[in-house]
């Protein structure tokens, strides 16, 4: 065992260093314990870790899920919830840099801890207005009774006086596997989360659920969005436990797979830690790190390979996390489906196509040992190909629902110019009825009305909680009959062939996921062998770092403030300010949502397209410069020789082939 190997067993175990020359017996058995130990406590920090990374994307995937429940719960529209998605991020562009360039020679597994104690409590810190705010209250037609009842909404709408609302009582290789893997389970986990808590009633354990009359399905329905935060809290503070009970550094055996056979994670880790390794019994000081670090991060600029690929990978994440963080919200309004349904579906069959297609990519690099070139074009072929699929979901939309006075007139006829008072007809002039207000109702005409008010309805019965208007004379004339008709709480469904266009959407966006995905290992291989070995650590904060903050907080923003240009009919608060939107543009909504992610994945492919050719230009520059070299140590060599041949004799043993070769 060489002086390097016991250094680090004795930082990584706290063993003592054995004395250099013969082992004996017992030195062998001592260096056996000392390995099994070792290995012991990476298994301990490998297990750690990867319930980290399992309760980072539990917590991320989540909060994923929740962003339509939030917007219903606190009244709020699209721009204002990326907002709040976006903020998640601003503490990255505190801390991230400085922790991947000073936590590379700090205490590692305490930094980590401290991280999932502040995860953990900022995480229970989201669900906290559940508590502090008044119970949810949701537009009815009528106090709850088990009995069946008689009612004129036509006539209950023109009485300012009487309450509308419900208001409830207050109450190694395989290592490297290992970690990746529970980290693409746990955004499935996070949207699964989600579905379960979108079917449990925001109030759930504070009010009698038997006084609910209104379903999952019903669109003012919103979920127990906070109880999710508070299980991924807990996981989050949990996970950081085993961290305070680790020492400072791992150890590294040498071994034959310390060559160039050894894979490139290990080469980071051990070239890293090489690298920071200070001489024997001496610490770093604080301010000479700090003295090393704009010279760094300078080198790290000037490298035109990192910053080609840093830019492409930003503004690929841009399209990629404004189409994910929107994506529940698109299947709502596009296929008509509930909020659970879309995070189930997200969870159980996206999430798990992306981990296959990152798996691919590894298998891919490893099985065809795949150089950085081959890697660069396989990371740019998965992003073509993937975005040239993602054009097809254009075709795959669903054209709006018929509301009466929005989208179709109160004939039934298209188009109609939306405005407040294209809400009023004829049929509903003697009601008296709230522009504002979104109670919709489902005519049997199959037209949505804003509420049984608008669509002129005088009687109502209700039997448990189903609530059925009769006597509406606006579905009546709709219809084609003579006479008045009748409707039900909430909208209308999409018309048969949406149901269908949502199952091709769903197979399309698989193989999407699957193909950009990819990419996934050959960007990161390439993103590693693009600069210094000294540099890795603080390369990967910086894109860290960058992809967060320029993509993170600013995607969220942007993708809600355009597709809140696509809502036609906004909600209102009690106070009279604008809320959240109740009904959007299909057709807006598709072309904005699709259109915004196509275009900054084409814009990231031309700049991939520039990576590769620096990368191949950097190639060709070298494979030259190896040329010369090599045909100078020939030439060299070849005079050595002659001049060997004809000196003394004596002097010959100094002089032999290839000796400028070896040195």
């Amino acid at each position: 065992m060489d002086t390097s190997s016991k250094e680090n067993i004795q930082l990584f175990c706290k063993s003592s260093v054995q004395p250099v020359g013969r082992p004996s017996f017992k030195t062998e058995y001592s260096s056996s314990k000392e390995k099994q130990e070792c290995c012991g406590k990476l298994k301990v920090f490998l297990g750690a870790l990867s319930f980290v990374y399992f309760a980072k994307a539990l917590a991320e995937g989540y909060l994923k899920s929740t962003i339509t429940q939030i917007e219903r719960r606190f009244d709020i529209p699209s721009s204002l919830v990326g907002v709040i998605y976006g903020s998640f991020e601003i503490g990255n562009l505190l801390v991230i840099t400085f922790v991947s360039y000073f936590g590379a020679k700090l205490h590692r597994p305490k930094i980590i801890g401290t991280g999932c104690l502040i995860m953990g409590v900022g995480t229970l810190l989201i669900a906290l207005p559940q508590f502090f705010m008044q119970q949810y209250r949701y537009e009815k037609y009528s106090p709850f009774s088990n009995s069946t009842l008689s009612l004129s909404p036509c006539l209950l709408e023109s009485d300012s006086q009487l309450p509308l609302s419900v208001i409830e009582k207050p109450q190694s290789k395989r290592n490297d596997g290992c970690v990746q893997t529970v980290a693409i389970i746990g955004p499935i986990f996070g949207f699964l989360l989600g579905s379960l808590c979108a079917k449990l009633y925001v109030d759930i354990g504070f009010v009698n659920l038997d006084h609910i009359t209104i379903t999952p399905k019903d669109p003012q329905w919103v979920g127990a969005w906070w109880l999710g935060y508070l299980i991924a809290g807990i996981v989050s503070l949990l996970a950081a436990l085993p961290f305070w009970c680790l020492p400072k550094s791992l150890p590294r055996h040498r071994s034959k797979e310390d060559s160039n056979s050894a894979s490139e994670k290990s080469k980071f880790i051990m070239d890293d830690h090489a690298d920071y390794q200070t001489s024997l019994g001496e610490k770093s000081k604080i301010m000479e790190m700090a003295r090393d670090f704009l010279p760094s991060l300078k080198n790290l600029f000037g490298n035109p390979l990192y910053l080609l690929y840093l830019c492409a990978s930003t503004v690929q994440f841009n399209s990629l996390f404004g189409m994910v963080t929107y994506k529940p919200k698109y299947i709502e309004q596009q296929y008509g489906q509930s909020s659970s349904k879309a995070n189930f579906v997200i969870g159980l069959i996206n999430i798990p196509a992306v981990a296959l297609g990152i798996f691919s990519g590894g298998i891919v690099m490893k099985k065809f040992r795949v150089s950085v070139y081959g890697a660069a074009k396989l990371y740019l072929g998965s992003s073509v190909l993937g975005y040239l699929l993602f054009l097809s979901l254009f075709a795959l939309g669903c054209e709006n629902s018929d509301v009466a006075g929005i989208t179709v007139s109160y004939q039934g006829t298209k188009p109609v110019s939306y405005h407040e008072r294209a809400l009023f007809s004829d049929c509903n002039s003697r009601c008296k009825c709230s522009e504002t207000k979104w109670e919709p109702m489902c005519g049997e005409n199959g037209i949505t009305y804003a509420s049984a008010c608008l669509a002129g309805c005088q009687t109502s019965t209700r039997s448990g909680k189903t609530l059925i208007f009769y006597n509406c004379t606006c579905v009546g004339i709709a219809a084609s009959k003579s006479g008045n008709s009748s409707g039900m709480v909430g909208r209308c469904q999409k018309d048969n062939g949406c149901p269908k266009m949502f199952l091709y959407f769903l197979v399309i966006s698989v193989i999407t996921s699957y193909t950009l995905s990819l990419g996934g290992i050959p960007g990161y291989i390439l993103l590693l062998r693009c600069i210094k070995p000294q540099l890795k650590s603080f390369a990967l904060g910086i894109y860290t770092l960058a992809v967060r903050v320029l993509a993170g907080i600013p995607a969220p923003v942007y993708f809600g403030i355009l597709i809140d240009t696509s809502c036609l009919k906004w909600g209102f608060k009690r106070c009279g300010s604008r809320g959240s939107c109740r009904l959007y543009d299909s057709n807006a909504f598709r072309h904005i949502y699709l259109g915004l992610t196509v275009m900054l994945g084409t814009v990231s492919i031309f700049l991939s397209i520039a990576v590769l050719f620096t990368l191949k230009k950097n190639c060709v520059s070298k494979h030259r410069s190896f040329r010369t070299k090599t045909e100078g140590t020939m030439v060299s060599t070849r005079i050595r020789k002659e001049n060997c041949t004809t000196s003394d004799h004596l002097l010959q043993p100094s002089c032999w082939p290839g000796k400028e070769t070896q040195l």
